[in-house]
């Protein structure tokens, strides 16, 4: 089946589907060998058809060959040191985590390129699609070193030819002929990684262009999905049996019984209770947990899931009322994710829209539907998600200060300057002078608690640490143009303090930062509508 094609890597399963000319719409598509079939949705909707999803696992085996997917399920390798998961997280918070083994090391990054690429290239091969352009989706909340290793990823896989579109807004356009023209939805998408949620416009339809136009009005993130779920579900069993991940069995058999507690947290969508039960590879001992629902929904209280699902929701609401459309607008709340099939999430959802509103047809694959969608010709109107500011010395604090230059929410292209500045040397002689940019991220409050996550140490094993302070200001913060920081030339030389160049930002409809430079010495314009860097 030719036609352009739609990936969407998430942090538990990745799917893919390509455009149907004849349907006009995305199809999920069965990557053979690393793909298996499954209806996950068939509770929530009886009619739900089956569909394939490929677990994001890649094994490096001892003899050079590297298993993919659901190859790595079949021979029950999932467990193994040798096995990287979760990795689309692991690359979101710039893991330092390397393995080593046969005499090689393997960073997430380098696991994360070995899968994709492997997917990517099998895929385009099977659908003869490698001539066609390729969308991609990222998180509403990624940082520009995610946009980077994707982009840098595709490229590697001899696919030039590609596009990014945001998780929830790509789920929007997966729903397909369910989505009407001049209405306004809500897109929940809660998945392996991640909760974003999204406020979309379908605008109405212009007869004289193909597909509809799909306007993003408000739109919030959080670091909140199904592993992080799995995490606490695995910290309870241990407490269940009084053991500690740092004992030398729990250790070794860490990675297995994650996957033990994921199955029971699927379980438990459609059953009361269920079972974590494992035998120890050291002792032979059985290890034995009984989880039920009720005690699985406390966890999630007690974590406080449902207000942060609904916090999230109304930070995405807030933003659309600002632009002038209020909750009541909204026809439908369209869920996706897999951990929107858990029934409290969807109890806590209808409690806040009423059951009437929200629907569950597509939960796993709506996102890749509609990547392949929108790089069929799809267009969307967007804004930029993140504050974007220069870096400055302050002398008086001998540090650091930020200036923001563009606001989240901005909308692109823009038509005229969205902020102005003047670029002085730092010491005379000076020649080359530039601009530090910075994407920052949004900082949510600790709490009384300790924010923890599960991370895997070099051997493979699986251990809960605290996220401090200093490492949560560090993923605020992204240099995004460390690369080439320096890009203004002064001739002649400019002198300490002088004060050099005006500057000038716009965004183009790529979503790029331009600047304009005017030399204040010579009068010379340095720049005009220079890209300098990708917005997100």
């Amino acid at each position: 089946m030719a036609g352009r094609l739609g990936i969407d890597f998430g942090t538990s399963n990745t799917v893919v589907a390509v455009w149907d000319e004849a349907r006009r719409e995305g199809v999920p598509v069965h990557v053979p060998d690393f793909g298996r079939v499954c209806t996950l949705g068939a509770t929530a909707n009886p009619g739900a058809e089956s569909i394939s999803i490929i677990p994001t696992l890649i094994h490096y085996a001892e003899d050079g060959r590297r298993w993919i997917g659901e190859q790595v399920c079949q021979q029950n390798l999932a467990g193994s040191e040798r096995t990287f998961s979760l990795i689309k997280r692991y690359i979101a918070n710039r893991s330092p985590v390397m393995r080593r083994f046969g005499g090689k090391t393997v960073s997430h990054f380098d696991a994360g390129k070995d899968f994709l690429s492997a997917v990517i290239l099998f895929a385009a091969e099977d659908l003869n699609v490698r001539d066609e352009e390729v969308a991609l989706t990222v998180p509403v909340e990624a940082y520009e070193h995610y946009v980077d290793w994707l982009t840098r990823t595709v490229e590697s896989a001899g696919l030039p030819r590609f596009r990014l579109i945001d998780e929830p807004s790509a789920a929007a356009l997966g729903y397909g002929t369910q989505i009407q023209p001049g209405n306004v939805y809500l897109i929940f998408d809660f998945g392996g990684g991640t909760l974003d949620v999204a406020v979309a416009l379908v605008e109405e339809e212009d007869k004289s262009e193909s597909g509809r136009r799909c306007r993003v009005l408000g739109k919030a993130g959080r670091e909140l999905g199904g592993s992080t779920i799995d995490t606490w579900l695995f910290q309870d069993v241990l407490r269940q049996i009084n053991r500690l991940d740092t004992d030398n069995d729990i250790r070794r058999m860490s990675a297995d019984l994650l996957a033990a507690c994921r199955a029971a947290k699927e379980e438990l969508s459609t059953h009361e209770q269920a079972i974590v039960k494992m035998l120890s590879p050291a002792s032979g001992a059985q290890i034995s947990a009984e989880v039920s629902r009720q005690r699985f929904e406390e966890l999630l209280d007690q974590h406080e899931v449902f207000s942060q699902i609904d916090h999230t929701i109304r930070r995405a609401l807030n933003a659309a009322r600002d632009r002038g459309y209020s909750e009541g607008q909204i026809k439908s709340v369209l869920m996706v994710g897999g951990s929107s099939l858990i029934p409290s999430v969807q109890k806590t959802v209808q409690r806040i829209f009423g059951k009437e509103l929200v629907r569950l047809e597509r939960p796993l694959d709506a996102v890749a539907r509609g990547a392949a969608a929108f790089v069929a010709g799809v267009d969307f109107y967007d804004h930029i998600q993140h504050d974007y500011a220069i870096r400055w010395s302050n002398p008086q604090k001998g540090d650091y200060d930020y200036r923001v230059i563009v606001k989240r929410g901005t909308p692109y292209p823009t038509q005229d300057s969205i902020a102005r500045l003047t670029v002085k040397a730092s010491y005379s002689g000076q020649t080359e002078l530039g601009i530090a940019i910075f994407e920052v991220g949004e900082r949510h409050a600790r709490g009384h608690e300790p924010v923890m996550e599960l991370v895997f140490d070099p051997g493979g094993a699986a251990r809960v640490m605290e996220v401090t302070p200093d490492e949560e200001e560090r993923r605020s913060y992204f240099w995004i143009n460390e690369q080439s920081p320096t890009f203004l030339r002064a001739q002649p030389s400019a002198q300490q303090g002088e004060p050099r160049f005006a500057v000038e930002f716009g965004i183009d409809a790529h979503k790029r930062l331009l600047i304009t430079a005017r030399d204040l010495k010579t009068g010379q314009v340095a720049f005009r509508d220079h890209p300098v860097v990708k917005l997100v």
